[in-house]
C-alpha cells in the first residue's frame, strides 16, 4: 500500500511554522528568522520514501487585521490550506492565546481530516507550563493528536513525522520522487535575499520590502542573477543602499554566499533597488510578484 497526503502548517505569526517545515524537511524550504511574517507565500515540500510521500505545506502567519492587500493574499494562501488537507498541523506555543469562535479554530473543529495540535518551544517552558497549555487547548480544538515539540532543536518532531505517516490515506505519488517543492529555483533565490533583509536591516524595512529576480543565466561556471528589491519610499532605498553603498554591498555577500551553499555553485549577483509607492496594495504588482492563488 502507497501512502500520500498534503500535510498543511498554519498558525499565527512567529510561533515557528516555517521551522518546523524545514525541519521535519531535513532542507532550508522557508525563511527563518526572529522576526513574525517572514514567510509570505504558501509553499510545498514533498519528503518520499518507499512507500509513501508527505507533501508538506508552510503558509504565512495567519493575519487577524489586515492592513494590506498583501495581507489579504497572504491570509487567501491559509485558507486554501483547509481545501486540500488531508492532515492539518496548527503550531502554537506559549505566548499564543486563541478563542473558540476564532476563524481558524471554527474551520480545524469543523474538519473531517486529522488536526494535530503542535505545541512548539518547549524548551521555553516546565513542565507545569505545559500541562496547563495542553488542558487550555482541550477546551478549545477537537484535535486528533497534541505534540509537543522543539522545531529548533528537533526535538520530537521524528514523533512528529511517525504519526504523519501513521495517519496518511491511501494515495498516489503526486509528485516526482526526485522533486523537493514546487516552487522554482528562482523563488529560492529571491527568498535568500529577502531573508537577509531581515537579518540585517531593522524596523520597517523588511516589510517595507519585496524581491523579484530579474534574470537567471545559469553559464558553465558561474550564474548571473539580477534581482531588483521593492520598497515603498525614496527614504527606505536610502536605507537600503546605506552611505557609500555599503549595506546593499553587505546584504549582496551575504546573499551571494547564501545561494552558492544552495545551488552548488559560484554566483555573481546584481542587486537593484526601486521605488514602488504603495506597492503592497498593487493588485497587478502583487500578482507578478507571486501573491495569487
Amino acid at each position: 500500500m502507497f501512502r500520500s497526503g498534503f500535510v498543511n502548517i498554519i498558525g499565527r505569526p512567529n510561533v515557528g511554522k516555517s521551522t518546523l517545515m524545514n525541519a521535519l524537511m531535513d532542507e532550508n524550504m522557508s525563511i527563518i528568522t526572529y522576526k513574525p511574517q517572514t514567510t509570505r507565500h504558501r509553499i510545498l515540500g514533498i519528503v518520499n520514501g518507499e512507500n509513501f510521500q508527505i507533501v508538506f505545506s508552510d503558509t504565512p502567519g495567519f493575519v487577524h487585521d489586515p492592513a494590506y492587500k498583501m495581507h489579504d493574499k497572504m491570509n487567501r494562501f491559509v485558507m486554501s490550506a483547509f481545501e486540500d488537507a488531508d492532515i492539518m498541523l496548527l503550531v502554537t506555543d506559549k505566548s499564543d492565546r486563541y478563542t473558540r469562535d476564532h476563524i481558524l479554530i471554527r474551520k480545524l473543529n469543523s474538519l473531517a481530516s486529522p488536526v494535530f495540535l503542535i505545541i512548539n518551544k518547549i524548551d521555553l517552558m516546565d513542565e507545569d507550563e505545559l500541562l496547563t497549555l495542553i488542558n487550555e487547548w482541550q477546551d478549545l480544538l477537537d484535535f486528533t493528536e497534541c505534540i509537543p515539540i522543539s522545531a529548533s532543536q528537533k526535538l520530537n518532531t521524528d514523533k512528529v513525522v511517525k504519526l504523519i505517516k501513521e495517519n496518511l490515506p491511501e494515495g498516489p505519488e503526486y509528485f516526482p520522487d526526485d522533486q523537493l517543492s514546487d516552487r522554482s529555483v528562482r523563488f529560492f533565490v529571491s527568498e535568500i535575499i529577502r531573508e537577509q533583509i531581515f537579518l540585517l536591516y531593522r524596523e520597517e524595512i523588511p516589510y517595507s520590502c519585496e524581491v523579484a529576480i530579474q534574470s537567471f543565466k545559469d553559464e558553465e561556471k558561474i550564474i548571473r542573477i539580477e534581482a531588483h528589491v521593492f520598497v515603498n519610499r525614496k527614504t527606505q532605498k536610502s536605507i537600503l543602499i546605506g552611505k557609500g553603498g555599503k549595506a546593499i554591498k553587505k546584504l549582496g555577500i551575504e546573499s551571494r554566499k547564501k545561494m552558492e551553499d544552495f545551488l552548488g555553485k559560484q554566483v555573481f549577483l546584481e542587486l537593484r533597488v526601486k521605488v514602488r509607492e504603495n506597492w503592497r496594495d498593487d493588485d497587478q504588482l502583487l500578482n507578478k510578484m507571486g501573491y495569487q492563488q
